[in-house]
């Protein structure tokens, strides 16, 4: 049986029903119109720094603690401060600069 549902825009996976008028996902138990399509920019995650503030494309952060880099001796030392980060909204590694993807807990907006 194939699944014709659209995929959830909170969590973005397919187990979806649809109950009466609305879209339902089994796995976050979301729910939204079945007339709406699911829409990326509604479901955007607000990306927050460790102090609470948001962060947007470009911004300045500087880094809270020392980070050891994954397959690697390299440690990104607290205070190193990183100008032009890109946001790319998934999961916990939100944040991206220099082909490091990090944690935006670890992170303050300078």
């Amino acid at each position: 049986m194939s699944n014709t549902h659209p995929a959830c825009p909170q969590c973005t996976l397919e187990d979806v029903h649809r109950q009466g008028a609305n879209y339902v996902c089994d796995t976050c138990g979301y729910e939204w119109p079945a007339g709406e399509a699911a829409s990326t920019e509604d479901a955007a995650e607000i990306v927050r720094d460790s102090n609470g503030n948001v962060l947007a494309d470009g911004d300045t952060v500087v880094i809270i603690k020392d980070l050891k880099v994954k397959g690697s001796s390299t440690t990104l030392k607290v205070g190193t401060k990183l100008k032009g980060i890109r946001l790319n909204g998934s999961g916990d590694h939100a944040v991206e600069h220099g082909g490091y993807m990090l944690k935006q807990e670890f992170l303050r907006k300078a």
